[in-house]
């Protein structure tokens, strides 16, 4: 049988990783898993009691709103506000979502269709890509590197693209890569936008998780909201990944074809869990801090522990990630096979970097989703993997 936008997907090569690091526990060995982002820190309990209390009620069983309940909706827009100084009107600026992927994907069917073309950072997450490709755009991968100016590698593909990029996908802080910017990146973005009638897409996972600096927000630049929307998570700031609660906000022209799309797809969130995400968004930025302090103590953690097994990697400004240059000697290879190494003789899941496009197979992703006591017990193992 012929699927032919499934058919369109690449093998997804975390599997491999993930089929050896189960294989490797029935035989009874000690995996120290850093491959997937899985956030390991329990919820807010204030958050917890919330939907606890609140699916109890037979009220919240029924069919909720596509849209998210008013009270949600409204306290997205408040956060917006105290964090941001930017002002949204709930009602025709802001849209929840099943969490980011499923905002993600369905924003690529209300944005784009076969015949246009987009441009997305390499590496990326894979739902920055495979939303769009498959919506039936032609992605045009734009270069994410350390040592490369990524705002000239845009324009760049903007100029080699035919026809015309219809829409463009950021996202900063940056998963895998760990790169930052500033807001006068986003300000030349807006125009860039403007001046070329794209749209924007700005993927914001990471807010929270600066750990010396507040990552700005796409939306503090004036004339944003005439371009784009950005995407907001409880999954990382409120370490709420399982919840499935997100938002897309801004551009209210772009907000409505979601909301539009969305209402023929889906009934929302089922409603406890928005109750709950409404005392997230009001009452828990305490715990948000807590969070962040927790993976800059990993992040400290393995980036001494490689240094001392002789792999020198640079200490990630954000994120919950470390993105680590296969060392010389073994980057041949790539990092599929780098990685299975890294399980087979060090005890240690990681995702390999050609999971997130080609231009990272001179990479492996760590995730700081274990505590310090097991990270120091990986970066060991690291160690014995690279004959230290």
């Amino acid at each position: 049988m012929e699927f032919r936008r499934i058919d369109r997907l690449p093998p997804y090569v975390f599997n491999v990783v993930n089929e050896l690091k189960l294989a490797a526990r029935r035989a009874g060995e000690d995996i120290v898993d850093l491959g997937m982002g899985n956030p390991d820190l329990a919820s807010p309990a204030r958050v917890v009691d919330k939907l606890v209390e609140a699916a109890q009620n037979p009220r919240n069983h029924r069919y909720s709103a596509s849209r998210g309940i008013p009270k949600l909706r409204k306290a997205i827009a408040d956060w917006y506000g105290r964090r941001y100084g930017v002002p949204l009107d709930p009602e025709t600026e802001v849209v929840a979502a099943i969490g980011a992927k499923e905002a993600m994907s369905h924003l690529a069917w209300a944005l784009v269709a076969p015949g246009d073309t987009c441009l997305v950072p390499e590496p990326t997450y894979p739902i920055h890509t495979f939303s769009m490709a498959l919506a039936g755009a032609d992605v045009q991968a734009v270069p994410l590197a350390a040592e490369a100016d990524f705002f000239a590698s845009l324009l760049d593909a903007y100029e080699r693209s035919w026809p015309r990029p219809r829409a463009v996908v950021t996202s900063f802080p940056h998963n895998p890569t760990t790169a930052i910017v500033d807001r006068s990146f986003f300000e030349r973005l807006v125009e860039f936008a403007r001046e070329r009638d794209l749209m924007v897409v700005h993927d914001f996972a990471y807010a929270d998780l600066g750990f010396d600096f507040d990552p700005p927000s796409f939306l503090q630049v004036p004339g944003a909201k005439e371009v784009g929307v950005e995407l907001f998570s409880l999954s990382k700031s409120f370490s709420m990944p399982g919840w499935r609660i997100a938002f897309v906000v801004g551009n209210p022209q772009i907000v409505a074809a979601l909301a539009r799309l969305k209402s023929y797809l889906d009934y929302g969130v089922f409603q406890p869990v928005q109750i709950a995400a409404i005392i997230a968004l009001n009452e828990c930025e305490g715990e948000t801090k807590i969070y962040r302090d927790i993976y800059r103590a990993r992040r400290d953690t393995l980036i001494d522990g490689l240094a001392r097994a002789g792999w020198t990697v640079p200490s990630p400004r954000a994120t919950m990630f470390v993105w680590a240059e296969i060392p010389e000697e073994h980057a041949a290879a790539g990092s599929l096979e780098f990685a299975k190494k890294m399980l087979a003789e060090g005890g240690v899941a990681v995702s390999p970097g050609i999971g997130f496009g080609r231009a990272g197979d001179r990479f492996v992703r760590f995730a700081l989703v274990e505590n310090e006591h097991r990270i120091r017990q990986a970066t060991r193992g690291i160690k014995k993997a690279l004959g230290g």
